[in-house]
């Protein structure tokens, strides 16, 4: 075996094997349109027959471009940002870029800084940050960094480049679902106070409460995960009989929870209390009942947030900085249209 079929191909042995220069060969891989169809597929196959792999840290030299991007995330156990990320993630390889990820435990002023510039040592062109609570919307604001950024999950109202899927619009659609079906209230259990995206539901809800002339009662508050959903459910099953009908709950998960203290309590789904969810998890359709709940589309915010990432990497003036996406309300069985019993109190 001899030496030069030990060591990979070069872009010189590409060329020799086409009978063409290196400058042809880095035409092609660049996808110079000023290339003959005969020369390129010349190419082409002396690549695929060599084995031929570009040399990406060379062509980074050569460019002063990686083509990768960077992500800062935190609580990507939680199906929001753990689907948000994986999004990110498939949008960044359709558009030929790696993404090289950051997990930390709490988005602060230093551990963000500390993320940026441990992502800026490695040579991302620029960084997607998953910032749903309201601490790491104001780090972000206040950082500086020396590519671009584009924020993820800020919610409503954050002044810098951002991508978010419309979570006042969710909750508005799923609290006048239930009111539609003849609930005079809708009670809430809503996520942790520090989550924007959580304020951004409640808002919508006690919103949508307020324009059909009802009085928002006191939401009750979980952590996002079932146990704190059931703990929820237990004490809003006392309130069955004494005007609680429908609950609109933040998400999925809790309202799994919520489901499950209903029913054993003795309290039905939905011929008793109305139950709405909040992201549409895979296994929101399998619950019992099948859950009635307000669907994100992540893929979209991966597209969209990559896409609007490259603008800022390219320079070029995107057609919209802060970027809404409208959520879907997909109904199943746990709100059937409510009809009151006869001698119960009006919801």
């Amino acid at each position: 075996m001899t030496h030069s079929q030990l060591r990979p191909p070069t872009m010189a042995d590409v060329a020799r094997q086409a009978g063409v220069s290196h400058q042809t060969v880095s035409r092609v891989l660049g996808d110079h349109p000023n290339v003959r169809d005969e020369t390129r597929a010349k190419v082409l196959r002396a690549i695929e027959e060599m084995g031929y792999r570009r040399n990406f840290s060379a062509r980074a030299l050569a460019t002063r471009r990686t083509q990768t991007l960077g992500v800062v995330a935190s609580n990507t156990t939680l199906y929001g940002p753990a689907s948000t990320l994986f999004a990110l993630e498939e949008a960044a390889r359709a558009e030929g870029y790696l993404v090289s990820t950051v997990s930390l435990r709490e988005l602060t002023v230093q551990a963000l800084s500390e993320a940026l510039e441990r992502l800026s040592e490695g040579g991302v062109e620029g960084v997607i940050a998953l910032a749903p609570q309201r601490s790491a919307v104001a780090a972000l604001t206040e950082l500086r960094h020396p590519f671009p950024v584009v924020a993820v999950g800020t919610g409503s109202g954050a002044e810098i480049p951002s991508v978010n899927v419309d979570q006042h619009l969710g909750a508005r659609l799923a609290t006048g679902h239930l009111l539609a079906a003849g609930h005079r209230k809708v009670w809430h259990l809503a996520g942790p106070e520090y989550w924007q995206e959580a304020a951004d539901r409640t808002a919508g809800w006690r919103a949508t409460l307020e324009e059909a002339g009802v009085e928002p009662p006191q939401p009750l508050r979980g952590d996002w995960s079932p146990l704190s959903g059931y703990r929820a459910g237990q004490e809003l099953a006392g309130w069955v009989g004494r005007g609680l009908t429908a609950v609109f709950v933040a998400n999925d998960q809790m309202a799994l929870g919520v489901l499950r203290a209903l029913r054993e309590a003795g309290v039905r789904t939905p011929q008793d209390v109305a139950v709405v969810g909040f992201d549409d998890i895979p296994e929101s359709e399998f619950f019992a009942p099948p859950l009635t709940t307000v669907r994100q589309d992540f893929a979209t915010v991966g597209q969209r947030s990559i896409a609007l990432l490259l603008d800022l990497i390219e320079g070029r003036t995107p057609s919209d900085a802060r970027v809404a996406i409208e959520p879907q309300l997909v109904v199943r069985a746990s709100t059937f249209p409510y009809v009151p019993l006869p001698g119960t109190a009006p919801g």
